[in-house]
């Protein structure tokens, strides 16, 4: 699994409990929700590439700071802070590999300001009848990849993403619930933290 799948594997919402008026959202309205969206945490499940799956815990806390704790037996580890990426192999006690964040797509939802009318960086918006999807890159670096975020409505909610990587390969992650606002400490974000913790 390169680094950016793996990293980008946290965050396919299942699309459950769909609300009865379900509408095509606006690049607007998920914009704002985006940048309203300050801290959030949910369980998630990862689909591969090859068809393997993992399931873990995702932390967010906006702007540019992410945790996706796998479960066992993955136990990998992988932690957006300080504008890097730093991804532990739960296999390895040799240090993470890192990357700037703004390598990677997961940028796109993790930028201060999220702007989805900005030149170029959406390449498709679509409405199936249930959800909204928005197939996004960053119009900067459109070589690292896209990511595809699928939206319900009424209310708005994240209920699915899909990296694919620059040689082609996709990650899907599925999300749980969002459990949204709550305080998150700054620890579970820092590299330096996880790399203590780790080598214990």
């Amino acid at each position: 699994m390169t680094p950016v799948r793996m990293m980008i594997a946290a965050a396919v919402v299942a699309l459950s409990a769909v609300p009865a008026m379900a509408e095509k959202l606006s690049l607007n309205t998920i914009s704002q929700y985006l940048n309203k969206l300050d801290t959030a945490k949910a369980q998630f499940t990862q689909i591969n590439d090859d068809g393997t799956i993992s399931t873990g815990t995702i932390y967010l806390k906006r702007p540019g700071r992410a945790r996706f704790e796998y479960n066992a037996p993955t136990d990998a580890l992988v932690v957006a802070g300080g504008s890097q990426v730093a991804i532990f192999d739960g296999k390895s006690n040799a240090g993470p590999q890192q990357y700037p964040l703004k390598r990677t797509p997961l940028n796109l939802i993790l930028a201060r300001n999220v702007d989805l009318n900005q030149a170029q960086m959406v390449v498709g918006h679509k409405y199936d009848g249930t959800a909204t999807t928005v197939l996004a890159q960053d119009p900067q670096n459109p070589e690292i990849g896209t990511i595809e975020l699928k939206f319900t409505s009424n209310p708005t909610e994240l209920r699915q993403w899909i990296i694919t990587d620059n040689a082609g390969s996709k990650t899907t992650v599925i999300l749980g619930e969002l459990s949204k606002g709550a305080p998150l400490k700054s620890s579970l974000f820092s590299i330096t933290a996880a790399i203590k913790q780790r080598s214990r």
